[in-house]
């Protein structure tokens, strides 16, 4: 994300944000522009998700969703009282992650709202780490599903490990899944992906995605048959990287990313705790 677009977005959530003792606080009428949802309905769906998520991980809703009626002005000068939604940070930040990932706004929201600090540079870092985890997280899914239909046309899971490792190869230039954890000074143990950056991962999920899809489309069995087009489809990424200057063997690694989970979570803990009573003035 252009480094203007998200000083843009910085400023029309600052805009719209309110304050009282201290608490930040959002409009869901405001915040549901913001990010660039067009129908109230559809927007209520989300914060009725984040309702649920705000319940399982042990906060009050009450403390973050708090309904109140709002008067806005109509084309004719006159008013009519709508109902709104007034938030916390904390409820913001898990309408956000329940929202529409495609939405630019989506994603600079889970950055904004999970930072105290108004600091662009921090935003910018955090959109990073966020972008890398759900990179993460797709790979997992597209390897998960893979494993699945492979075992379902005779391949075990020693097979699966063969096969991915032989679609490392062809993606990193000839070094296979071992080879690279070494190259990167990885303990053998642990999981590659996890120190990949965004670009390498995303680089394998399509690899995957694409293996999957003809796995099933022309229900190719035996490890040798998925080898060899597992093998295919990550040269030919790879052959799309190149043509960019990337040659994934040479990125250096970056932070664990099980690390950046824990401190993921840990901050949403800390934004809980920080916005836990909001506002209840406001309801009266």
């Amino acid at each position: 994300m252009k480094k203007e677009i998200i000083e843009s977005l910085r400023s029309s959530f600052e805009e719209n944000a309110h304050t009282t003792e201290g608490v930040e606080f959002w409009y869901a009428r405001d915040l549901q522009l913001l990010l660039d949802y067009d129908e109230w309905r559809n927007f209520g769906n989300v914060i009725e998700k984040a309702k649920i998520a705000c319940n399982n991980s042990g906060q009050s809703i009450q403390d973050h969703f708090v309904d109140v009626n709002k008067m806005v002005e109509l084309g004719s000068g006159s008013g009519r009282e709508v109902e709104d939604i007034v938030l916390t940070r904390y409820a913001c930040y898990l309408i956000a992650q329940n929202g529409d990932p495609r939405k630019e706004q989506i994603a600079f929201a889970q950055s904004y709202f999970a930072i105290q600090t108004r600091k662009q540079e921090l935003i910018e870092k955090r959109i990073h780490l966020i972008e890398r985890l759900q990179a993460r997280q797709k790979l997992v899914d597209s390897e998960t599903e893979l494993s699945k239909l492979i075992y379902e046309r005779g391949v075990d899971e020693q097979g699966f490990a063969r096969i991915r490792s032989r679609g490392d190869e062809a993606l990193f230039g000839g070094f296979s899944t071992l080879q690279m954890k070494t190259k990167l000074g990885l303990h053998q143990k642990r999981s590659l992906a996890d120190f990949l950056p965004t670009i390498t991962i995303t680089a394998k999920n399509l690899a995957t995605e694409i293996t999957n899809f003809n796995v099933k489309k022309v229900d190719l069995k035996g490890e040798t048959r998925i080898t060899k087009e597992h093998v295919k489809n990550n040269a030919d990424v790879r052959a799309l990287l190149s043509k960019s200057g990337i040659s994934p063997e040479k990125l250096p690694p970056e932070e664990d990313i099980q690390k950046l989970e824990r401190k993921v979570k840990a901050d949403e803990k800390g934004m809980a705790a920080n916005t836990k009573i909001l506002l209840r003035k406001e309801k009266e």
